[in-house]
């Protein structure tokens, strides 16, 4: 593979991919082999309302890895464990979780894994 440098601007990105009820979007990056999503998600996004419709799955079923830039996120495991993300946290959030926004502030955040096929139909 050709290595080469990669440079890509924020409100620039390959494909958007907008959630149902205009609660937010995910901008994605494809930089060489890696993927990367900025999420933008809106005081009232659930995951289980506003992307399980798009995903087709009872659950979320990517794994996520990144850092919240602002705004706050809990997510529940399928086996009933739950978290809170706020700005500074990094993340990882495994496969089979729902996940919602808390507050009435939107939560942006950066994840480097999770993104190949989040909010996308396959």
């Amino acid at each position: 593979m050709e290595h080469k440098l990669i440079r890509k601007v924020k409100g620039s990105p390959d494909e958007t991919r907008p959630f149902s009820d205009g609660k937010g979007k995910m901008e994605v990056f494809f930089l060489g082999d890696s993927t990367v999503g900025r999420g933008e998600f809106e005081p009232g996004w659930r995951w289980s309302h506003h992307v399980k419709p798009i995903a087709g799955t009872p659950s979320c079923q990517a794994t996520h890895t990144g850092y919240v830039l602002e705004g706050r996120m809990v997510v529940k495991m399928d086996d009933g464990s739950e978290t809170e993300y706020g700005p500074g946290d990094f993340f990882c959030m495994p496969a089979g979780h729902d996940a919602w926004i808390i507050g009435d502030k939107r939560c942006v955040l950066l994840d480097f894994t999770g993104v190949a096929k989040y909010a996308k139909k396959t």
